[in-house]
């Protein structure tokens, strides 16, 4: 799977999930920092990523559809989130991805589960 991660994610999480086999790209890598959402969102549509992110706003599915694209995925953290469950998290991911395709979803990444929004149908 092609994935883009947000900035917010450092090189531990890039290597958990290239250890994996996922082709990763990062927006710090590319010097993106700070870029509006919505560019990144195009630009990750355009490379055909599937943008990891901890920013809550793409989760707005009228703003940010995923249908049609590579996908979104959300880790909805806890206030004082540690290194180690972010890493549990990813973990999580990394296994979801072995049976399930994110393709056309978006999938929001809680402590204990994934909740995964399914678009009603599809665009022209």
């Amino acid at each position: 799977m092609r994935l883009k991660l947000d900035e917010n994610f450092g090189t531990r999480t890039q290597r958990l999930f290239a250890a994996a086999g996922h082709d990763v790209e990062t927006v710090r890598d590319e010097g993106l920092q700070g870029a509006a959402d919505q560019f990144l969102y195009e630009r990750s549509r355009g490379e055909g990523r599937c943008l990891v992110t901890l920013d809550l706003d793409f989760s707005s599915v009228t703003r940010f559809p995923p249908i049609d694209g590579p996908g979104i995925v959300i880790f909805r953290a806890p206030r004082n989130l540690s290194r180690s469950a972010l890493d549990a998290m990813a973990r999580r991911i990394v296994l979801a991805l072995e049976s399930m395709a994110v393709a056309d979803q978006l999938w929001v990444v809680e402590a204990t589960r994934i909740r995964v929004y399914h678009p009603r149908e599809r665009a022209d």
